[in-house]
């Protein structure tokens, strides 16, 4: 059902054969015997020092100390809900950044010329009307075994002889469960570098627990510190992920910093990059106490053992974006050039070894469509009913997936890797974030067969895909852009949201009134530790995978 493609960058040129001519049958005598040993002496070096421990630090740039903001306008103030908002990293409005945007950049953006009006009402507010469709699933039992199983062509795929290997590896441990093989209906990017698809497997309890804890982590953010909000339960925190085919080890802290030893790491979107950005902080302050070296503009920490960098830039939509005046869309209103990146971060881009990008969420806010400087859709905002829209909100998701991916694989001076998270499911059962809809209460992952279905997450996802393929088919430099699908398998993870154990307020509402209405709550974001930092593991394989590919290619 989802597609992704893969694109991986040629290997550099080789410096061409050079070609010597021997003066005398002696002199090419001494040369052979010559090379000879030196042959023998590389190999017995070899052995001793593997290359990949001296390749691997030749590979991208330097970071760079600019920075980038988060602009709140008048216009837009009022559609930030508490299902996302109540946790953004908001600077003043009056912030000089706003007098000072450049205007929009096009680095290989999309065709304008391909869009066509949409039938009607058929997608528009999609999340709204499918919101209320939503069932509350089944839980397993605790420390029971997780079985996700998806048909893909007719047939239930996966790998009993991984699922064996991985349940006695887990038994040893004193873990509390076997793990089921749980096929996905997704061919995944970045999978294929090993022949592992590493977004098809199933969730399995591991006793050893967490890597961190909400007491070692000082950057953890308070609305995902779950439990010091006094969430009652833990075992949310043991749940990890098993590829099918192979296995996705425990983060490694000490192995990603000298993966990424002198090269920065981004993570670029909304807040849930945020929530992935601090997970890869926990994990990696368990090691080293890294420098902040940020600001309220771009949060920076260094690891100096490594020269190593991880970087957060705020960008909403990833797209262009004016509050200014446009046709008949008032000044206030936030103005989404759906064919322009977001220039506050693109020029940081050659400065960036590692890019992982998040959106999708705000397309559910008020903001007003725009294709060639001509105003063509909007959220929460049409005041001309008889004119039809040519965009909605989820075709504007996908075009700006595709304008962003473009515009990075086109980029003259990136070389680096690009990885896109896919959507992440958010679990408001029984309702929207503010119509009634709950996690409260979920301790464990969905029971086998049970996943909620959402169809607005669904075809987000499908729009997110779309724009990947498109964007591979027009990049034209050496980076490589990868896809990181949880979208599915951690639509099984209800159980890894705060709910309603958002704050420190010892007088919050945590459970359902007499009339059954649920507390405010959080179905959105994760806690930490959590089922996010999963998404760190996979980042480290992708990494690793894509570093190792290009030793080899070298050699």
């Amino acid at each position: 059902m989802w597609k992704a493609m893969n694109f991986a960058s040629s290997p550099k040129g080789t410096s061409p054969a050079m070609a010597a001519f021997p003066r005398s049958l002696s002199s090419m005598a001494a040369s052979v015997g010559g090379l000879a040993v030196l042959l023998v002496i590389a190999s017995l070096l070899l052995v001793s020092y593997p290359i990949g421990s001296t390749v691997r630090g030749y590979f991208y740039g330097i970071d760079s100390s600019r920075q980038v903001d988060l602009l709140i306008f008048e216009g837009n103030q009022n559609s930030i809900d508490l299902h996302h908002g109540s946790d953004l990293d908001v600077v003043d409005k009056d912030s000089s950044l706003g007098l000072d945007l450049k205007g929009p950049i096009s680095l290989g953006g999309i065709n304008n010329n391909s869009v066509n009006v949409i039938d009607s009402q058929s997608e528009f507010n999609l999340q709204e009307s499918t919101a209320g469709t939503r069932k509350e699933g089944q839980t397993s039992p605790k420390g029971g075994s997780v079985t996700l199983s998806v048909k893909e062509n007719g047939a239930d795929k996966g790998s009993e002889e991984s699922s064996s290997d991985a349940a006695s590896a887990d038994s040893k441990s004193g873990a509390k469960s076997d793990i089921s093989a749980v096929p996905s209906n997704a061919s995944k990017t970045g999978s294929d570098d090993s022949g592992c698809d590493l977004y098809q497997g199933s969730w399995f309890y591991d006793s050893l627990g967490p890597l961190y804890t909400n007491n070692t982590c000082p950057v953890l953010t308070q609305m995902q510190n779950c439990q010091g909000n006094g969430r009652p339960d833990k075992e949310y925190e043991n749940w990890r992920w098993k590829p099918s085919q192979c296995d996705l080890p425990r983060f490694d802290a000490k192995k990603f910093l000298e993966l990424m030893r002198g090269k920065t790491i981004a993570f670029i979107g909304d807040s849930v990059a945020r929530n992935q950005m601090e997970s890869m902080l926990c994990l990696l302050w368990q090691v080293e106490a890294p420098k902040n070296r940020g600001n309220k503009k771009m949060q920076r920490y260094f690891f100096s053992s490594t020269s190593t960098t991880v970087v957060r830039i705020w960008s909403s939509w990833l797209v262009h974006q004016t509050p200014e005046s446009i046709d008949f869309a008032p000044k206030g209103v936030v103005k989404l050039h759906l064919d322009a990146p977001d220039e506050q971060f693109m020029e940081f881009i050659p400065n960036f070894d590692v890019i992982v990008l998040s959106s999708g969420h705000w397309f559910a806010k008020q903001s007003v469509y725009v294709l060639n400087n001509e105003i063509v859709g909007g959220q929460l905002w049409w005041p001309d009913k008889s004119r039809p829209m040519k965009i909605n909100n989820v075709e504007a998701f996908g075009i700006s997936v595709e304008t962003i991916l473009t515009s990075i694989a086109t980029h003259p001076n990136f070389t680096g890797l690009a990885i896109l998270r896919t959507y992440s499911p958010d679990h408001y059962e029984g309702g929207a974030w503010n119509t009634g809809g709950s996690c409260t209460g979920k301790e464990n992952p969905l029971a086998p067969g049970k996943l909620v279905e959402n169809g607005f997450t669904e075809t987000m996802h499908k729009k997110q895909i779309t724009g990947f393929d498109r964007a591979i088919k027009k990049a034209t430099n050496k980076s490589k852009l990868k896809l990181m699908d949880i979208t599915e398998s951690f639509g099984y993870r209800h159980d890894g949201h705060p709910g309603p154990y958002r704050s420190l307020d010892p007088n919050k509402l945590t459970k359902r009134g007499p009339d059954g209405k649920p507390p405010p709550q959080d179905c959105l974001h994760w806690c930490m530790p959590g089922p996010v930092d999963i998404w760190n593991e996979l980042v480290l394989e992708i990494i690793r995978r894509d570093f190792e590919a290009n030793q080899n290619s070298s050699t």
